[in-house]
């Protein structure tokens, strides 16, 4: 098996690069890997010392087939460094692995991508290999299944899914309209998915993996989960620029098999409803926490309107 490339997408924070890279040394498959480091650059003065730490940190890893460190002169953005990036990638090797500076990966996670990876090589329904599982029951769950559309937690695909990738956030926005596809991407309006894309089309995000998602759905691909996560994310410390202090999506590293066996391209009923219950789960939760911190915010105010000390 010839493995994948890997590109790794780092900015500014060099703690969380070596944490990454640590987990992915530590793969069965790591040094026939080729790595390539994508370090974004730096949007001002500020950022400037941490983007360097990351740059010299990446340019002493080893461990892998072959190490390329590609330097941003200017500053991407998390989304233009990754559809860039991935594209070139494609192009040059026919297909990639895509991990970024926050994601902690299992040891076998470079075996089970590479798997899938040469399982559905060919099958044209089949948008990408996924790392992350989300947190469902899973003690009766398949060692793998497919789901519709595409996601971006430890992910792979071929330059033949990524020509379906569509940059356009408002075509996309008005092609799910016009199909009535918008209950079904936001999983019965519980995922906020439709508002995420409304916001990039906005200019309120610049997210690529809502674009992604969105293309994949539309032309009815499908993703292949894990059974149990080979993906944990670290970034939810309010280090990152798109992440927050609370993490609705806490997993733990999982194993994967062996050997990946190929099934049907369909998408998994059972799974995605639970996946469903998770994000109708996780949208109670989230309201709970938005009113816990109004009520909190308020007694605040009230206190220090009328002088009460804080209890």
């Amino acid at each position: 098996m010839e493995c994948a490339p890997v590109i790794l997408f780092v900015f500014n924070r060099p703690l969380h690069m070596a944490r990454t890279v640590a987990a992915l040394q530590a793969n069965e498959l790591a040094e026939e890997t080729p790595l390539f480091i994508y370090c974004d650059g730096a949007r001002n003065e500020k950022e400037a010392e941490r983007v360097r730490q990351v740059r010299e940190e990446a340019k002493t890893v080893t461990g892998f087939k072959s190490v390329t460190v590609v330097e941003r002169e200017r500053n991407y953005g998390l989304a233009g460094s990754i559809i860039d990036g991935v594209g070139r990638l494609c192009e040059q090797y026919g297909r990639v692995i895509v991990v970024e500076d926050d994601l902690i990966t299992s040891p076998d996670f470079l075996r089970y991508m590479n798997q899938g990876l040469d399982l559905y090589a060919s099958e044209e329904r089949v948008a990408s290999i996924h790392g992350y599982a989300y947190p469902v029951p899973n003690d009766d769950a398949p060692e793998s299944y497919f789901l519709r559309g595409a996601d971006c937690w430890g992910w792979a695909t071929w330059a033949r899914a990524w020509k379906h990738f569509e940059p356009d956030g408002a075509k996309l926005l008005t092609a799910l309209k016009a199909k009535g596809l918008t209950k079904g991407f936001d999983h019965g309006g519980n995922a906020f998915f439709v508002r995420m894309l409304r916001n990039q089309v906005n200019g309120k995000n610049q997210s690529w993996a809502i674009r992604w998602h969105a293309s994949a759905y539309l032309d009815n691909m499908l993703t292949l989960y894990p059974r149990q996560s080979l993906v944990v994310n670290s970034g939810f410390d309010d280090s990152g620029v798109h992440c927050s202090d609370v993490d609705y999506y806490e997993s733990s590293l999982g194993l994967a098999p062996k050997k990946l066996q190929k099934i049907r391209v369909e998408v998994n009923e059972q799974m995605r409803l639970r996946v469903v219950g998770f994000f109708e789960k996780m949208r109670r939760q989230r309201m709970k926490d938005f009113y816990k911190l109004v009520f909190s915010a308020g007694v605040r105010r009230i206190r220090k309107v009328t002088g009460l000390a804080a209890s």
